[in-house]
């Protein structure tokens, strides 16, 4: 999407007989200008995936059109990406099945990790509908796919020896909801020592 720096109105009170205020424009079209050409590192790695499957669906036998893919081609382009992967995964039968650490290699083969898997079919269902498609004929977001990827961390887990359940965080108490419970402690301790040492009546001292 293109950035367009809009200039603002004049205002009464400005003075337009200076130049610095337009080298300030020049500099904040610029740098937006910069901002626009240089995507971030997601969108770049977004892009890279959605070519590869691209280049996926035309050296398939036969070449697959996007409108023709469902989600058991996913299923075909995930399965085909692991022979890329690094990830040692034992095998039942192996020795070092479940165990963090291995303490020796193991002929075991290297797979996709599924936290790579999982990000990959993120960008590209994302890519997907960015690209034109619809979003209830994505076939990133189909139930096959899901199933797929949970199965995947299962058994990776097991294999591994590791867990992927995200650990909950117990949130601090928030500084205002605490300042204010200060606050108000103090108040009450104050209007306590008020009701303990009431002022004398008027004429007392008299």
């Amino acid at each position: 999407m293109d950035l367009v720096a809009h200039a603002a109105p004049d205002s009464p009170h400005s003075d337009n007989s200076g130049g610095g205020g337009g080298g300030a424009a020049v500099a904040v079209a610029t740098s937006a200008a910069a901002a626009g050409a240089s995507p971030s590192r997601y969108e770049s790695q977004k892009r890279r995936d959605w070519n590869t499957f691209g280049q996926y669906l035309r050296n398939h036998r036969p070449p697959l059109s996007l409108a023709r893919c469902s989600g058991a081609h996913v299923l075909e382009f995930l399965r085909y990406l692991d022979q890329f992967g690094k990830t040692k995964v034992h095998a039942p039968a192996c020795p070092f099945f479940g165990h963090p650490a291995p303490p020796a290699p193991c002929p075991c083969p290297l797979r996709q990790a599924w936290g790579s898997l999982d990000a990959l079919v993120g960008r590209l269902r994302a890519a997907y509908e960015e690209n034109g498609g619809r979003p209830e004929n994505n076939p990133f977001g189909a139930r096959a796919v899901r199933l797929y990827l949970r199965e995947v961390r299962e058994h990776q887990a097991r294999a591994r020896g590791v867990s992927y359940e995200k650990k909950k965080r117990k949130k601090p108490p928030h500084p205002v909801a605490a300042a204010a419970a200060s606050s108000h402690d103090a108040n009450g301790h104050h209007q306590q020592q008020h009701q303990q040492m009431p002022p004398p009546p008027p004429g007392a001292a008299a």
